[in-house]
């Protein structure tokens, strides 16, 4: 299902996700349905302790991505790159200084209390002077066509009710050559109708996950080429979210590599 059923109140799950973004952002230990922070970034999806250590907290506590986007490739010297919804920016500043004196980051987000996040560690991390903040959705980006070397997207294209249309967003704004690192959550079968079409399983980033299949062809059919699974994480393992779906549903993050031809 790459687009959300007629019955699912989209209304209704863009206020959740966004209301649940923003307490992310104003209490990141407070407990989610998911995990948070660089501990579990480090434990579980395989981020570098000592490059977490060098950044802010403002942006490392309240990480709440599902896979590792920068483990799929390298960022050129030089790169213009933009997170997709990145939230407190960890990806981003890390994709920042991968990038060296010469790049461009940019990151949009929906969400005050993230962008907010964000732009104060890009200060204190010293990047702002490569870093920019826009506040923007996923499904119409604030950037140009053909302008961006690397597109980043760490778990929230799940989350999206119209997912050829913010697929077609990342065809658009890639350079021909350009490459999309992303991580998002998927789903071991199909889910049925009724789990689909309900905005409390979306929020939870299970209701709007795809197979890892049916993700591939998603990238493929919007016009990116070469579309593969990398890696994969137990992104949610010790969360009442497993719990609740142990030895029904396998929900899990995967990174996976396009490039636009």
């Amino acid at each position: 299902m790459s687009r959300c059923p007629l019955v699912l109140d989209t209304i209704h799950l863009n206020r959740q996700v966004r209301a649940t973004y923003e307490r992310v952002a104003r209490a990141p230990a407070s407990g989610f349905h998911f995990r948070t922070g660089a501990a579990y970034a480090v434990e579980q999806l395989r981020y570098d302790a000592a490059e977490l250590a060098a950044l802010p907290a403002a942006c490392t506590e309240r990480f709440s991505g599902v896979g590792n986007p920068l483990r799929i490739g390298t960022i050129p010297a030089g790169a213009v790159i933009l997170d997709h919804a990145c939230g407190a920016g960890m990806d981003l500043l890390l994709a920042a200084k991968a990038a060296g004196p010469q790049g461009r980051a940019t990151g949009v987000d929906l969400t005050p209390g993230m962008r907010a996040s964000a732009l104060r560690a890009a200060a204190q991390a010293g990047l702002l002077d490569r870093v920019r903040l826009h506040e923007g959705t996923f499904e119409d980006l604030p950037a140009d066509d053909a302008s961006v070397d690397v597109v980043i997207s760490n778990g929230v294209l799940n989350l999206a009710p119209d997912k050829p249309r913010v697929i077609g967003e990342i065809v658009r704004v890639l350079r021909p050559g350009g490459r999309l690192f992303l991580a998002d959550v998927v789903l071991d079968r199909e889910l049925a109708q009724a789990a689909r079409a309900s905005a409390d399983l979306w929020a939870s980033c299970i209701g709007g996950a795809l197979t890892e299949g049916a993700l591939v062809d998603l990238l493929t059919g919007c016009g990116l080429h070469d579309a593969r699974i990398t890696e994969r994480f137990e992104c949610f393992a010790g969360t009442d979210l497993a719990r609740k779906f142990h030895g029904q549903l396998h929900a899990y993050g995967a990174n996976v590599l396009a490039s636009r031809p």
